[in-house]
C-alpha cells in the first residue's frame, strides 16, 4: 500500500459520489473533470472509479478558488481588479459605439429627408442640381423660381431629356 492509499494527512481516495458530495458538485461534473484530467482518479479491478482528494477536500488544478491563503486572497483580489478594468473598458467601448450609432441615425434621417428632393430631380432631369422640387416653397414663400413666360408659351412638345440634348436627338 502506497502513501496515497493509506488515507493519511495528504489526502484520501473517494468514490465518485462521495467526491461529488465533498466538492459540492454533481456526480456528472466530477466525471467530466476526471475526463478532462482536472481531478486525479483511478479505476479499480471491479471497474469502480475513485477520485483523489487532498486532506482539505480541495479540488485540483484550479477548480477551487484561491481564497484559502493570504497569497490566494491577494491573487483573487488581483483577478477581480483585472475583471473590473475589463468591464470599465467594455463600458467605454459601448459608449463609443452608442455615440457612433446616434451619429449614423442622424445622418440617415438627413438622407431620408432628401428623398423627395432626389425623386423630383429624377423626374425632372432638366432641373439644375440643388433646385427645389416642383411645388416646393422657395425662400420668399412662393412657388419655386418663376418660369420665363415666353419660353413656356412657345413649347408644344415636352422638354428633351439630357441624353437627347447630348446626342442631338
Amino acid at each position: 500500500m502506497g502513501p496515497d492509499e493509506q488515507g493519511d494527512a495528504a489526502g484520501r481516495w473517494l468514490d465518485v459520489r462521495q467526491a461529488a458530495d465533498a466538492l459540492g458538485l454533481s456526480s456528472d461534473a466530477v466525471r467530466k473533470r476526471i475526463a478532462r484530467g482536472t481531478l486525479r482518479s483511478r479505476k479499480g479491478e471491479d471497474g469502480s472509479v475513485s477520485v483523489w482528494l487532498d486532506a482539505a477536500g480541495q479540488r485540483q488544478d484550479g477548480d477551487q478558488p484561491n481564497s484559502g491563503t493570504e497569497a490566494g486572497r491577494a491573487l483573487d483580489a488581483e483577478l477581480v481588479e483585472e475583471l473590473r478594468d475589463r468591464v470599465r473598458y467594455l463600458e467605454r467601448q459601448l459608449d463609443v459605439r452608442t455615440e457612433e450609432l446616434r451619429e449614423h441615425r442622424r445622418l440617415l434621417a438627413g438622407l431620408i429627408e432628401r428623398v423627395p428632393e432626389l425623386e423630383a430631380a429624377r423626374k425632372d432631369p432638366q432641373a439644375p442640381p440643388g433646385d427645389a422640387p416642383a411645388g416646393a416653397k422657395g425662400p420668399g414663400g412662393g412657388q419655386g423660381p418663376p418660369e420665363d413666360a415666353t419660353a413656356s408659351e412657345g413649347r408644344s412638345e415636352p422638354p428633351r431629356s439630357w441624353w437627347q440634348r447630348l446626342f442631338g436627338g
